[in-house]
């Protein structure tokens, strides 16, 4: 796919990931101390395969929680921000397999539900102080996130009807322009939605990334639920059923495989929290997947994921993020070697 720009599979990407440091005039105030402990630990578990940038309005107070790891993977840019949601803010790549596109769209808070005047221009930020080589590609016309998108490199994109069609992201646009749209930015030969499956206290809207991932060699791995006394057991037996009548280029069906759904985990009011494995990061030389203080589901999820993609797992406990209805890929994006400075 040469001289055409593509969104590239998460694996492909070789670089930094981008974390958006939790302060405390973001929404985490009120646990910050539980809230730094899991990005550090992220950081952590992110050096040893990819450089870590970090974002903040005063980067004095993360570069010193994080002075244990090597100078050399970790990098600090000075940038006000709303919250720590990187996934869906950062900068989007595309590649034609020699030159990168970065491409900035608008970020407005999931559709207008929190504040975003910052998180919105960290793109900007990035590339005007040049640690993204290059200037971004304009996008501000069209909200998107970058978990409500899944690509496996090849040509198909993955997201879900729910996130794309809210009436607060593009609602001047048909479900027909907004694929449209998709598969010319993205140089995309078909587009797949999924109808059903959404989770509780999930304020995305039923990101993609929350319920359904591809993996290599036409995989796809998906929140599954087997408790008919769940709440989600409809949903996810019902998005089940779509995955299994969705086909590849070739017209073959996707190699599927089920990941549980948490334990029931609940916030202090009781309302449930949306705990996911599927919310894991893909990198080249291994997966960075969240895990919740389950030992039986924790360890079933780690294999399958590790059989998946043939690659080592690095679990992080992010019983904090769930408190923020969000977990591991939701706070990191990758960024490409060949865009950066450092």
């Amino acid at each position: 796919m040469d001289g055409i720009y593509r969104l590239p599979a998460e694996w492909e990407s070789d670089g930094a990931i981008l974390l958006s440091w939790p302060h405390a005039d973001t929404d985490w105030a009120y646990m910050l101390d539980d809230a730094i402990r899991c990005f550090i630990k992220i950081a952590e578990a992110i050096v040893p395969y990819q450089k870590v940038i970090v974002v903040a309005p005063d980067i004095d107070i993360p570069r010193s929680q994080l002075a244990h790891l090597p100078s050399d993977r970790v990098f600090f840019v000075s940038v006000d921000t709303n919250d720590t949601w990187a996934r869906d803010f950062g900068p989007i790549t595309l590649t034609d397999g020699n030159t990168y596109k970065v491409c900035d769209f608008r970020f407005n808070g999931w559709g207008l539900k929190f504040p975003a005047c910052y998180d919105n221009l960290v793109t900007q930020a990035l590339c005007s102080r040049k640690l993204i080589l290059q200037p971004p590609c304009n996008c501000q016309d069209f909200v998107l996130e970058g978990g409500g998108i899944e690509s496996d490199g090849m040509g198909t994109i993955m997201t879900t009807a729910y996130c794309q069609l809210s009436p607060n992201r593009n609602a001047a646009l048909t479900k027909e322009q907004i694929q449209s749209y998709l598969k010319e930015r993205f140089n995309a030969r078909q587009i797949l939605w999924l109808e059903h499956g959404a989770l509780a206290g999930d304020d995305t809207d039923s990101h993609i990334d929350t319920l359904a991932r591809f993996a290599p060699h036409d995989t796809i791995i998906y929140v599954g639920c087997d408790d008919s006394e769940d709440e989600h057991y409809q949903e996810l037996q019902a998005m089940k059923r779509e995955l299994m009548d969705m086909r590849t280029l070739d017209g073959m069906p996707f190699n599927l495989i089920e990941l549980p759904l948490p334990d029931p985990i609940y916030d202090e009011n009781g309302n449930r929290l949306p705990a996911t494995y599927a919310n894991f990061l893909a990198t080249p030389n291994a997966v960075i997947m969240p895990v919740y203080g389950q030992p039986m589901k924790d360890r079933l999820a780690e294999q399958i994921v590790q059989i998946a993609f043939n690659t080592p797992v690095i679990t992080v406990d992010c019983n904090a993020l769930i408190r923020q209805h969000g977990s591991l890929h939701c706070v990191t994006m990758q960024l490409p070697q060949q865009i950066l400075s450092i």
